[in-house]
This record gives C-alpha cells, structure tokens and sequence, in this order.
C-alpha cells in the first residue's frame, strides 16, 4: 500500500547515516537522499529563436521545501519547469535533480530517473476526457504490484475528499470547471506518490474564489504530504500562502532568491509595482 493511503507516514525512518564512501548510485539504491537540495539550476541559460529566455539562472530548493517562482508572463517560469521534466534542454548550465545533473540526460533517463520521481500538474489539467474523475486519479495506481482494488478505492475515497471532488467522481472531464478539472489533476498527480510535484499556474484562468479555494487545497496538501514543490505563479496571495522561498524572475533573470519577507519587504521599484498590482485584487481565502 502506498504511502498515500496513510497521509500521517513521514518519509525514511530508520536509516542509519550513509557512509561517506558510498557512490552515488550506491545511495540511490538504498534510497538515502544525495543532496540537502532536491532541485538546483546551475547557471542556466535558454534561447528561443535568439531570444533569451532564462539568462544564467541559478537557484536551490530544498528537499520538502516549497519553492514559488514569480514573475511577468514570459519571463521562463513555466520553462524553468519543462528543463526539469525533460521537456526543454538547456543551451548551457546545469539542472540538477535529486543530486543527479540531468541536463543532458535522454528521453528513456528521464522517463526512468525523473518522471517516476517528479510530476507536473499542468495549466490545462491534462485529464483523460474520455476517463471519470474516479478513473483519472486511479490512473497512476492501475497495475501497480501490492495494491488491492480496495487500496486503490481506498486512496481516491481519501484525496478526493481533501481536494472535495467527492460529489464529481463519476462525471468525465467535460461536465467540470477550469478550477474542477485542475483539483482532480492535481489527485492524479499525488497518486504516483512522487516525491516532488510541479505546479504551473494553478490559479490562472480561474476566478478569484476559486483561486482563493486552490490556494488553499495545495497549501493542505503541502501540509499533508511535505513533498518538495515548485510553484509557478504570478499570483502574490496564492505565493503568499504558499512559499518557503521565491525565485523572481525579470526578462530571464533571477533578481530575488529568498524568504517571502525578502520580496515583501523589498524596496526594488519593480518588485513594489509588481506588489502593489497585484494588491489591487482582494485575497480570498476560502475556508474549508
């Protein structure tokens, strides 16, 4: 049974500190953690049609950290998150994952040493349309060895009651909002138990009540799962609520790396438009 079924099950437990002579590999079999950051971008720079879009970026985010990137649209935030996946290669730098530098790692390394690991929950939702609600979140725990149809029910019954898409089980993807469909993306993505989790934009698109409800269903997970998160957004309440750390990014450069107080307290005159812009739209928390 996955971990998932028990949301109170820390991570490792037990696990005598790794000798410093173990390879790499020898660490990774054992399933002891490599590096204290899960995520680091080593001077990454990308280009589209002489564009550059990420401009020697650089920035760490810990394990069980949440990270939010912030910034313009168009400024790399979303394409900071396909060169984790292995969906965009960097021109030059480094991108680690787990400790490993997967930069130029091929289609069959990523499937095997990232995908299985890290999950990206994307702006579209990127549902089965022709699936239920119930189908697309068991999707992932189909097939898998040890698991009982039960465990199975067991695990969607409980994710689907915290991100309250219960009473939409049965409904397919066209009969659901923007905001809807995203919920039962980001269930399905939480039932590959992996240990990191992509979000991009998660409130775009969606109204300010249900960008207030989003906020609120990832922050209760974060405080459920303590997965290591990457959040895209230009959304301040929702990065508010949300962030360890910030990563600002400015025509394809990184000009804050820090703590929330940094990019709230910060007297960058970019920075204060960018606040006082999006101060304009109340917070809406909604309680849950």
């Amino acid at each position: 049974m996955t971990d998932l079924l028990n949301i109170s099950r820390g991570g490792l437990t037990n696990l005598n500190p790794p000798s410093e002579e173990l390879s790499l590999e020898e660490l990774k079999a054992i399933g002891v953690p490599r590096s204290e950051n899960f995520f680091e971008f080593r001077q990454v720079c990308k280009a589209f049609d002489e564009r550059l879009v990420l401009d020697h970026v650089s920035f760490t985010v810990k394990r069980g950290e949440t990270c939010v990137i912030m910034g313009r649209s168009g400024v790399g935030k979303s394409v900071s998150l396909k060169h984790i996946m292995g969906f965009l290669k960097a021109d030059s730098g480094q991108v680690i994952v787990d400790g490993e530098d997967v930069t130029n790692f091929s289609e069959t390394q990523f499937v095997e040493e990232v995908r299985s690991k890290v999950t990206m929950v994307f702006q579209s939702g990127a549902l089965f349309d022709s699936l239920t609600v119930r189908e697309n979140i068991s999707f992932p725990l189909d097939g898998q060895s040890g698991l009982t149809s039960e465990d199975i029910d067991e695990y969607v019954s409980k994710i689907a009651h915290m991100l309250e898409v219960e009473t939409v089980l049965a409904k397919l993807p066209s009969e659901l909002s923007t905001g809807m469909k995203r919920a039962v993306a980001i269930g399905r993505a939480f039932a590959q138990n992996p240990e990191a989790i992509l979000y991009d934009e998660p409130t775009t698109m969606v109204d300010p009540i249900m960008a207030g409800h989003m906020g609120d269903l990832i922050l209760r997970l974060k405080q459920a799962f303590h997965k290591t998160s990457i959040v895209v957004t230009h959304d301040t309440h929702l990065a508010k609520k949300l962030a360890d750390v910030v990563v600002f990014l400015q025509e394809g450069r990184v000009t804050l790396f820090g703590p929330w107080a940094d990019f709230e307290n910060s007297d960058d005159p970019f920075l204060k438009n960018f606040r006082l812009q999006d101060e304009l739209i109340p917070a809406l928390d909604v309680t849950l």
